[in-house]
């Protein structure tokens, strides 16, 4: 008997079930799967299309804008600010028209991820003060790609600047991602100007003016050759070292970037100078010829 109801039973559910699907509009389902489908296929291809050419006209555009200007580096900093700009615009569309598309209405899930917004907001302080402070770095013309800077204790050269981070790469070649909350202080090297010190050691009995004739005759021949050097270097005078020797200071003034290389380049010119006109140089405590 408990097993004829328990048929009975199952056979109540079974014709249940297939009643239920029997009065389905499989045919307009389908329709409608094909027809939502088809219009997924076309706004996503009509979106990539678009992107391959706002690409390409935004890349044109720069190029064609650089190579009119001598400012290269905002150029290129201005072509990523567009470029990324408009990839999130049209990440924006095609997510508003990919969801219209499908059914979900945009105006309730506007309202849900508000109310979601406001419990995730205190965690999203970062990002929203590294897209703040990146918006204004770029606005103020701070940094530019290929610029020498220093960022706290980051110094190197601008590989990218964004709207979250700013990349710079270092001398020894690495490449540091920075938040830009973390940005306070911008060091720009390669703006003005830049000034830098050659010391060159000397020993304390050397003929002084006979080392600035010799520091004044580098100085006529290397005017002569091209280099970055934007002003005439001035002789400064001795100076005492801290270990208790003395130097004579050269100021040079160099294009932005060329300092340590215009340093390098000075104090070796110096150095072989006054050693073949025998004036004695001395490092430490030691003397050399």
């Amino acid at each position: 008997m408990l097993f004829l109801d328990a048929l009975d039973k199952t056979t109540k559910q079974t014709h249940a079930f297939i009643n239920y699907f029997s009065r389905i509009n499989w045919e307009n389902i389908t329709d409608t799967v094909i027809s939502r489908g088809v219009q997924l296929i076309i706004i996503t291809l009509v979106f990539w299309l678009l992107r391959r050419v706002g690409r390409y006209l935004i890349k044109r555009s720069f190029r064609h804008y650089k190579a009119r200007v001598e400012t290269a580096g905002r150029t290129d900093t201005m072509a990523a600010l567009t470029l990324n700009t408009f990839s999130y615009v049209l990440i924006f569309f095609y997510a508003y028209s990919f969801l219209t598309v499908i059914g979900i209405p945009i105006g309730t899930l506007i309202a849900g991820a508000g109310i979601v917004g406001l419990a995730v907001g205190f965690g999203a302080q970062g990002f929203v003060s590294d897209l703040v402070n990146g918006f204004f770095i770029i606005l103020e013309g701070q940094l530019d790609v290929g610029d020498s800077v220093q960022l706290g204790e980051i110094a190197g050269t601008v590989t990218a600047v964004g709207l979250r981070t700013t990349q710079v790469e270092s001398t020894d070649g690495t490449l540091n991602y920075i938040p830009n909350r973390n940005i306070t202080i911008v060091r720009n090297l390669s703006r003005n100007a830049m000034k830098i010190t050659v010391n060159i050691p000397i020993a304390a009995a050397a003929d002084t003016p006979r080392v600035e004739e010799v520091l004044r005759t580098v100085n006529e021949q290397e005017a002569q050759s091209a280099n970055p050097i934007t002003a005439q270097p001035q002789l400064l005078g001795l100076n005492e070292t801290k270990w208790g020797g003395l130097s004579y200071q050269v100021l040079l003034t160099t294009q932005p970037g060329q300092q340590a290389a215009m340093q390098r380049h000075y104090l070796t010119a110096y150095v072989d100078a006054l050693t073949q006109a025998g004036i004695h140089l001395q490092t430490s405590n030691k003397q050399m010829l």
